[in-house]
């Protein structure tokens, strides 16, 4: 009993942090993914080689590493330095990172989706912008759901890594009611909550998905 009156104070800061997290990365994420696959698939080889380098980047380092670099290495830089606080940095390196990764994912939706539709919409007199808006995103995100919806969960987890920085986040109050207290307790109980959210979470996305094959 001691141990959850020592761990709540915590965890309703903890709680808030996770949420922005996770927030503020899923927002901004699912916004410039789309704009980044269209250029790793734009006939374009320097914009096409740009995109697939920051990818290439982003998906081949570890997302600690790159909060590191962020908050401690950007303002080392001898050219265009910039400091950035905790909150900055966190929100910067997750939003570059699950850019990353959804881009990846529609990318391989798009490139999924039969080359007839386009030429259905061509013969129709659609635009291009109208068919892909209209006709093929539809498709790309019925056939990306699933796996975009992996990396939803993988979020809620990730944003573990803030303690990093120093943030106080779900793990980082168990740690120190935990250190505090010389218990495991504490992280049997944020165990639990992990498994709540990402439970909560598996059926919302689960119902999402439902709803979209259906439509």
């Amino acid at each position: 009993m001691e141990v959850l009156q020592r761990l709540l104070p915590l965890l309703g800061e903890g709680i808030r942090t996770t949420a922005a997290v996770f927030f503020v990365t899923l927002l901004f994420s699912a916004v410039l993914s789309l704009p980044v696959a269209l250029a790793r698939l734009s006939k374009n080889p320097i914009l096409s080689r740009l995109a697939a380098l920051y990818i290439y980047i982003i998906r081949g380092t570890p997302l600690l590493l790159q909060l590191m670099f962020v908050f401690f290495g950007l303002p080392l830089l001898p050219v265009g330095a910039i400091a950035l606080g905790r909150y900055s940095a966190i929100f910067l390196a997750f939003v570059l990172n699950y850019t990353a990764y959804f881009a990846e994912i529609l990318r391989g939706g798009i490139q999924s989706v039969d080359p007839g539709q386009w030429e259905a919409g061509k013969v129709l007199g659609l635009s291009k912008s109208y068919t892909f808006f209209k006709v093929i995103l539809p498709v790309v995100i019925s056939r990306s759901f699933p796996a975009l919806s992996n990396e939803v969960i993988t979020l809620v987890k990730d944003t573990s890594l803030v303690y990093i920085l120093g943030v106080m986040d779900i793990l980082k109050a168990a740690k120190s009611v935990s250190n505090t207290m010389s218990s495991i307790l504490p992280y049997v109980y944020v165990g639990v909550l992990y498994l709540v959210i990402v439970g909560a979470l598996s059926i919302l996305l689960r119902n999402m998905e439902r709803k979209i094959e259906a439509s």
